[in-house]
């Protein structure tokens, strides 16, 4: 299993099979801190979020179904 490296404001994700540049399917495990509040009824909500660690598993192209084929590509205008 190879590690994706997550996008950034200057790049994006591009399957190198078929060209892809907008639909993925994301596998991702996360570490969080979650504050819920339970009303009166029971039904809980959750209010505050932190995550405190995050991994990308895979991410597989939604139109090709390639796995291991999602490189980071500069976004249009990215260093301008």
């Amino acid at each position: 299993m190879t590690t994706v490296p997550l996008p950034t404001a200057d790049t994006r994700w591009r399957c190198a099979l078929c060209g892809n540049l907008t639909r993925f399917d994301v596998t991702r495990s996360s570490k969080v801190i979650e504050y819920v509040h339970l009303d009166l009824a029971g039904e809980s909500k959750v209010e505050e979020r932190e995550v405190v660690s995050e991994t990308i598993e895979s991410v597989r192209c939604r139109w090709c179904n390639a796995v291991d084929q999602i490189e980071l590509v500069d976004r249009p205008g990215a260093g301008s």
